[in-house]
Formats: structure tokens, sequence, C-alpha cells
């Protein structure tokens, strides 16, 4: 293994973070364009998942952004289904194509609205949360697409919520940000389950997943502005709609 991958994982990292994701769909490009086996690539893009996951959760909720209202029925729906998804080997291409259409329609809308007149600083009565039934039926249905693709559902998760005009930006990256770690760990629990093991991941790619993942959740936390966050949330939405796609 060159330097080339650490690095690339670290930027994957620092860009997915700094939006409250953890950079599947980063990784699992970046390890396809460096040649690793498939069996490996989706549990170690899980695994590194849940360290920049984690990172992205503590500093977004020290910051003040996190809706435990908004983020537990979510989580209590999603997290069974990932891990049935994540014991299973199912064909999954047609699915993530209508996803990544889904995606690319969903980057392009987060960037016209950041540069509309008057969105830099939408009015937060303008946001309401979905009902639980509603919340339960999205995060069981991301939760087993988490677990069968390999990442922590938060590129589905994102655009759903930004739709819904469930919470401001920063508060869905706040919420988006845990919602992988819990997704991400029943992804890894059930391949353990269906006796796939983990692969063995090299120091430097954790090294720069932890640092690009902390660099990133401290900028969208702390010091990124509503409308700069938008247009990077929108950038994460086009390169997974391309990974989808499989023209990366």
């Amino acid at each position: 293994m060159t330097a080339a991958l650490p690095i690339a994982i670290g930027l994957v990292a620092l860009l997915y973070a700094s939006v409250g994701h953890a950079g599947a769909t980063g990784y699992i490009a970046a390890m396809t364009l460096f040649g690793i086996e498939p069996d490996v690539i989706r549990p170690t893009a899980l695994v590194l998942n849940v360290l920049v996951a984690t990172i992205a959760t503590v500093q977004f909720i020290r910051a003040g952004h996190f809706q435990a209202g908004l983020f537990w029925p979510l989580a209590a729906a999603s997290v069974p289904c990932a891990l049935v998804g994540g014991s299973l080997r199912l064909p999954t291409v047609a699915f993530e194509k209508l996803v990544g259409i889904v995606l690319a329609v969903s980057a392009v809308r987060l960037v016209r609205e950041s540069w509309s007149p008057g969105r830099a600083t939408p009015d937060a009565s303008r946001f309401g949360p979905p009902t639980r039934p509603a919340m339960a039926l999205f995060g069981s249905g991301i939760g087993m697409l988490s677990g069968l693709t390999g990442v922590g559902g938060g590129v589905f998760l994102t655009p759903v919520l930004l739709a819904l005009g469930a919470a401001p930006v920063k508060q869905i990256a706040a919420v988006t940000a845990p919602f992988i770690l819990v997704n991400s760990l029943a992804g890894l629990a059930g391949g353990l389950i269906a006796g796939r093991a983990l692969p063995p991941v090299s120091l430097p790619v954790i090294t720069a997943a932890v640092l690009g993942g902390a660099i990133g959740a401290h900028l969208g936390a702390v010091r990124l502005p509503v409308r700069a966050l938008q247009l990077l949330m929108g950038a994460v939405l086009a390169i997974a709609s391309v990974k989808l796609f499989g023209l990366m």
C-alpha cells in the first residue's frame, strides 16, 4: 500500500465529517480505485465509519446541535434492520442507481438553496420533525440499505431530513453522525454473526481517518457558517451519487 491511500482516506474523512457524515461511500470509492478486494472493502468502510462518526458525534454534541427527539426514533428503527442487512449478501445495483438519482437531485437542490436570497440563515420556525411512525419507517428502510451496502446510512438520511424540513442544517448533521455510528456498528455485528471476520486495517489508514475526521468535524460543528455547510453537504451528496452510479 502506498501513501496515496491514507491521504485519500484522510481527505474523504475531513470532507464528510464536516457535514456530520463518516465517509463510507468515499472510502469504498478510494479502496476500489486502489484494487482492494470487494469482500474487504465493506467491513473496512464500516470500521472507518465507526471511528469518524464517533469523532463527529462528540464534536456536534459539544457544539449544542444534537436533537435527541429526532435521533432516537430513527436509530431505534434502523439498528435492527442494519443488523439484518449486514448479515446478507444481496444484489443492490438497481436500488443503488435509484438512490443515486435521489442523492443527485438532493445535492442540486441543496446547492441552489444555499445560493438563494434569504436562505443562508433560515427561519427556525419553518422546521419540524416528522411524525414518529414516519421516522420509524424512514429509519428501518435506511438501516436495511445501510447494512446491505456497507455504509452508515448518512447519505440516505440527510436528503430525507432536508426534504422534510426536519431541522436546520447543523442539527441534521448532528443527528446524522450518531445515526451513522450506531448503524455502522450494527452492520459490523451483522457481518460477524454471518461468520465474516473483520479485516485488518493498517495504522496509517486509521490515523488518516481519525485526523481527517477530527479536523472536519470541528470545522462543521464550530467554524463553518450555514451556507458553507450547505455547499459541502451538497458536494458530499453529489460524490455519493457518482459513486452509486459506478462512475468512480
